[in-house]
């Protein structure tokens, strides 16, 4: 086995997390008043989208048991159809990892990319962008996750890492 790769993560922007989709966060652009003057409403927040008529919208939960750091990624995904969301419920700090799509239509690993996210932010792949599935940091958190689905092959691609490929994700 050779030596990991080492990836330092860092603070999730809107502008360092737009190659790969959109940070969802109260704020980050001007709202409009609403509910009678008690809340400030954020329309179009995220790039939501899928390709499949077929598919249908999937609000789903999520529960994500904390990882230790340096945290070693082995694997990443994609929804070749469908942006995904992941809206933080219950979460103190949680960590994405993305990466651009090479020329073989795989994961360009030389280019990964990792994010450390807080309370009150969270985040919408664009479709088709390699990411690693959520990492919970420090305690046990809950998502929200909205993607569309039909329950076909199409849904999530995983593609698992040789041995060789492993990088490891510092904070």
């Amino acid at each position: 086995m050779s030596t990991p790769r080492i990836i330092r993560a860092r603070p999730l922007t809107p502008d360092a997390f737009a190659p790969y989709g959109d940070v969802v966060s109260a704020g980050l652009k001007s709202g409009t008043s609403a509910n009678q003057g008690t809340a400030v409403r954020f329309d179009w927040s995220a790039r939501l989208e899928s390709d499949r008529s077929g598919a249908k919208p999937n609000l789903a939960v999520f529960r994500s048991v904390p990882q230790p750091l340096p945290f070693t990624v082995k694997l990443l995904e994609h929804h070749p159809h469908s942006s995904q969301a992941f809206l933080p419920m219950l979460c103190a700090r949680f960590l994405v990892c993305v990466a651009p799509t090479d020329a073989s239509g795989g994961p360009d690993v030389e280019r990964l990319a990792a994010f450390v996210c807080g309370p009150g932010q969270g985040v919408n792949y664009h479709r088709g962008v390699w990411h690693h599935p959520i990492i919970a940091l420090d305690a046990p958190a809950e998502f929200a996750m909205l993607a569309w689905e039909d329950g076909g092959a199409g849904d999530c691609v995983v593609r698992q890492f040789p041995e060789p490929l492993r990088v490891l994700v510092e904070v």
